[in-house]
C-alpha cells in the first residue's frame, strides 16, 4: 500500500522506536482502532436504511 511520504515516516519512526515490531502491526492496530470507533455508527446507519426501506415495502403493500 502507498502512504504519503510523511505517514510512512511516522509509522517507520513508531517501528524503530519500539512501539510496534512491524509496519504491518502499525496498520493492524490503526484498521482495529477505526473499526471500534466506527463500526457501531456504520452499523446504525444500515439498520437505519433497512428500516427506511421496509417502511417503504410496507406503503407499497397497502
Amino acid at each position: 500500500m502507498e502512504l504519503p511520504d510523511k505517514l510512512a515516516a511516522e509509522i517507520e519512526t513508531f517501528v524503530k522506536t519500539g512501539w510496534f515490531s512491524s509496519e504491518a502491526e502499525v496498520v493492524r492496530a490503526a484498521l482495529l482502532e477505526f473499526v471500534r470507533r466506527n463500526g457501531v455508527d456504520m452499523l446504525e446507519g444500515l439498520m437505519r436504511d433497512d428500516i427506511r426501506w421496509a417502511l417503504s415495502q410496507k406503503g407499497q403493500a397497502a
